[in-house]
């Protein structure tokens, strides 16, 4: 072994040095708040009632609509990475319990675009509203020079992770545990 020592850190093993313990100390935060955060969207679904997918479809087309955008089945599919039939079964469901509507496509007389109803809107505004505003207030406490660190360290880490998916597309995704499960046939 070389002179540098291994260590255990966190759940991550490098060699014993400052820039490389600083180095864990980050990433074990980045893990923790991970964690946090999967806890946090897995309790707002339980308290909407609805599935990790639901939630992601209603946060999608609520965006699109405040974009003044038209979002059809298919743009829907492709933003969650799902099949048409899937896509189906979700716009079918979240029809029947209030969350979604089909509309006659303006732009297609043969088409539908699906739009989250004004009920959807105000039920993830209220439960997702005191999230977002403590998580506004801690952004705000970072000085400019903070912020433009934090954006591009993030930045570079998403980089980073998403190069790994392109050179290693083993035909797995992962949930939002980190645990691998089978990409859906596209």
């Amino acid at each position: 072994m070389s002179d540098t020592s291994l260590r255990s850190g966190a759940g991550y093993w490098y060699p014993d040095e400052s820039s490389t313990r600083r180095a864990v100390e980050v990433l074990s935060a980045m893990r923790t708040y991970r964690v946090s955060e999967v806890s946090m969207r897995r309790r707002t679904r339980e308290r909407m009632a609805m599935g990790e997918t639901d939630l992601i479809a209603i946060q999608y087309l609520l965006r699109q609509q405040r974009k003044g955008e038209l979002v059809t089945g298919k743009d829907l599919a492709s933003h969650l990475s799902i099949s048409s039939a899937s896509t189906t079964v979700l716009i079918d469901r979240l029809v029947r319990s209030g969350h979604l509507v089909r509309k006659p496509n303006p732009t297609d007389r043969r088409g539908i675009v699906v739009e989250a109803t004004v009920d959807s809107d105000d039920e993830v505004r209220a439960t997702l509203q005191e999230m977002h505003r403590r998580m506004l207030a801690i952004a705000e406490d970072l000085d400019a020079p903070e912020a433009e660190v934090v954006v591009n360290f993030l930045r570079r880490m998403s980089a980073a992770v998403d190069e790994i998916d392109a050179e290693h597309g083993d035909g797995h995704d992962t949930d939002d545990a980190g645990r691998a499960e089978p990409s859906a046939a596209k």
